[in-house]
Order: structure tokens, then C-alpha cells, then sequence
């Protein structure tokens, strides 16, 4: 593609998107994605118009847990947030960032009622680009307001006005977020945006918090006639992710822990010969920090003989792998994803872990069970009672 071209398509694609769900705020449009299931329990309470005028491919709100901090990216008419709401409860926070004004005004409508029916608030909906969380665009209008751009001059003063707005207000803070969300949104950006977009993901999450992101992804590259079809765009097919590629973005940004959590069936679209379909996809940061030996291992239960992470180690079924202790508790801790995979074998004699050495990364993989038990190990146990139940025959 041609920067002619690119720079034509990227006007294209953030206005067709803009206008038409500018459109889809003002009145419902059955097409514009795929039908979702959510759970009516949540959506009982909702009011009929921001349940009609929602429009997403997947449900990412059912891996959420009461008192997170989880931020909805392109929020919409706020359906997936009043949902969120009622699910991290009085102790929880929900934020929702939108770019489209029509959809924002829909969304804050409903907060008082909303508030009144739960008896808590906790639910707030922000103007920025999912891409560039850092840049309030309400406070910018704001400044832009009272200070009009004329000149070259004027242009320098709101370049400086919007870089200490990322500085010193940012929308959304550093490892400020638990879980993020996005339902059929990320697929909208524009394709010189979208590592970007990845980037902010990390940024704004906590160490341990993770992202639960359901989209539109197809089979194959989409072809130049749907790349240049502007209403291909605003329905979520032409900015599509490769199914492969999507998450191939997480772990290019840090991202451990990637996995498919929902896929559908059959295809929602087939355009061209390819493949359209809704895709959900959850994935954890904090995988980045120092390594030090506190003489822990991790057994991979099976069914394969061995499997591989995104760093290259292998863990062989049934044998004792010597691991840091950072990699020990992204493996074992509650709520991750490999623990019911990987069995922790916790040293005997703990280690604090401002006495522990640095891990050797080039060390031997297999930890010896002395070096958990250490090395001057001698217990011998008297025989409490049988293993074996009475009518049992060892």
C-alpha cells in the first residue's frame, strides 16, 4: 500500500467509523456487529435504550472479579459498564473511553438512574482515543475553547497545552487498572495506530492486571478491495486482526499468559473468501522485572510430554524445573493462568528475598530435590499410619 494511499485510507477509516456509530447512537442498527449473549441477570436493570444501541462481538465483562478497577475501551452506549458496575460492586471502579460524542452523551444519561437503582456510584465515562489513553480530550476542548488555534504559534502553544496534559493529568494513570475490556472496538483503530494502541494496554495496566479483549478477526489478510471500503470499516471487517497476528500483538508488548478464552463457531461474516469471526482473548502483564534464586521448581502435570513458554523454557512432564521466583509465582499464584497446570514445589527453608542471589538464567533447568530440601537433609519419619484403607491391597 502506498503512503498516498495509507494517508487516505486513515482519514477514511476514523470518519466512516465516527459517523456511522454517531448513527448507531441515534438509532439502533442490527448489522452493525454480532449478536452477544450476556447474562440477563446484569442486564435487568439496564435501560431499554442503552441495551438496544449496544453494539460488540463477545462478552469480556464475565472475567471480571468484585473491587477491580477495569477500564472499557470504546465504551460506547455504556451497556458493557453498567454491566461491569454491578459486577465489581460499591468497592469497585469502572471507567469507559469513548471518542464519539453522541455515544458519550448516551452513556452519561443514564449514570444518576443508574446509581439511584444500585445504591452506589462507581461507573464514569471519558473522552479520549483508545490509542492515546494518556490525552484527556474533554480538558483539551476545554483549553482549545479559550484558547482558538489561528496561527503556527497557536499550533505550538496546543502541541505544548496537550503534552502537559499527558504529563501532569493524564486520562489514565500509569499501572493504575486491573482488568481492561473491549468489546469489537480494537479492529476500528487505524492500522498505524494499532501497536500503539497495544502499547497503552500495558501502560495503563497493574502488574498482575490483565486484558480481556473480544474481537473481530478473519483467516486471512483482508484483500485490497475490502482494505479500501469504507463501510467495511465502520462494520469491523476491514480493519479485522489475522486470527494469529492479533495475538502475536499481545506478546510483542510484553503480555504473558495469552490465551483463547472464546471462539466462534462458524463465521459471522464471509467476505471475499475469507473468514470473519469473534474471537475473546485474555492476556497478563508482569512477566518484566529481576530474577532471584530461592531454590523453587514447578512439575507440569501434563497431558504433553513437555510445553514451552513465550521465553523459550520447557517444562517437562513430572520433572522437578528450577525456576526465580518471579517466574515461580507467575506460574502458581491464585488467578493465574497456568496454575492448574504446573504443581509449586516450595524450598523447605525459605529464602527472604532480600538474602537471595540472582537466578541463573543458563543454569541446568532440572532442580534436584536437595536443593529444595537442602543439601544437609536427614529427616527419617516412624510410619504414622497405612496408606491404604483396610480393604485396600498394596
Amino acid at each position: 500500500m502506498t503512503s498516498t494511499t495509507s494517508d487516505r485510507l486513515s482519514y477514511n477509516v476514523e470518519r466512516s467509523v465516527l459517523d456511522r456509530y454517531r448513527s448507531g447512537a441515534e438509532r439502533v442498527e442490527a448489522s452493525l456487529c454480532c449478536p452477544t449473549e450476556y447474562d440477563r441477570t446484569y442486564l435487568e436493570i439496564l435501560p431499554p435504550e442503552i441495551v438496544e444501541k449496544d453494539y460488540g462481538c463477545g462478552d469480556p465483562s464475565r472475567y471480571v472479579n468484585p473491587g477491580e478497577t477495569v477500564l472499557d475501551l470504546g465504551s460506547g452506549a455504556g451497556k458493557v459498564c453498567y454491566i461491569l458496575s454491578q459486577k465489581v460492586g460499591a468497592t469497585g471502579r469502572v471507567i469507559g473511553v469513548d471518542f464519539n460524542d453522541t455515544m458519550l452523551s448516551l452513556a452519561r444519561k443514564y449514570q444518576s438512574e443508574m446509581a439511584e437503582k444500585l445504591g452506589y456510584s462507581n461507573v464514569e465515562f471519558v473522552k479520549g482515543k483508545i490509542q492515546d489513553l494518556s490525552l484527556d480530550l474533554d480538558k483539551l476542548q476545554t483549553w482549545l475553547d479559550s484558547h482558538p488555534v489561528a496561527t503556527i504559534d497557536d499550533v505550538s502553544a496546543l502541541e505544548a497545552e496537550r503534552d502537559r496534559l499527558r504529563t501532569e493529568t493524564p486520562l489514565v494513570a500509569d499501572n493504575s487498572i486491573d482488568a481492561i475490556v473491549s468489546n469489537c472496538v480494537l479492529n476500528l483503530v487505524r492500522p498505524q495506530d494499532k501497536q500503539q494502541l497495544f502499547q497503552e494496554m500495558y501502560r495503563v495496566l497493574k502488574r498482575g492486571g490483565r486484558a480481556i479483549i473480544s474481537d473481530i478477526v478473519c483467516d486471512e489478510d483482508p484483500t485490497e478491495k475490502i482494505l479500501n471500503d469504507p463501510e467495511l470499516w465502520s462494520g469491523c471487517i476491514a480493519g479485522a486482526f489475522r486470527e494469529d497476528a492479533f495475538l502475536k500483538m499481545f506478546a510483542d508488548v510484553g503480555f504473558y499468559g495469552i490465551e483463547i478464552v472464546d471462539r466462534q463457531t462458524e463465521p459471522w461474516q464471509v467476505v471475499d473468501g475469507i473468514e470473519f469471526r469473534s474471537l475473546t482473548v485474555r492476556a497478563y502483564k508482569g512477566k518484566a522485572g529481576d530474577s532471584w534464586e530461592r531454590n523453587q521448581a514447578v512439575v507440569y502435570r501434563g497431558p504433553w510430554s513437555e510445553v514451552r513458554d513465550d521465553d523459550g523454557h520447557v517444562y517437562k512432564r513430572g520433572e522437578r524445573t528450577a525456576v526465580c521466583d518471579k517466574t515461580y509465582h507467575i506460574l502458581t499464584d491464585d488467578g493465574s493462568p497456568y496454575q492448574d497446570d504446573l504443581i509449586p514445589i516450595k524450598p523447605y527453608e525459605n529464602i527472604p528475598l532480600e538474602a537471595a542471589a540472582p537466578f541463573e538464567c543458563q543454569r541446568d533447568r532440572v532442580r534436584h530435590p536437595r536443593e529444595t530440601k537442602g543439601t544437609n537433609y536427614r529427616v527419617t519419619t516412624e510410619k504414622e499410619t497405612s496408606c491404604c484403607e483396610p480393604t485396600d491391597c498394596c
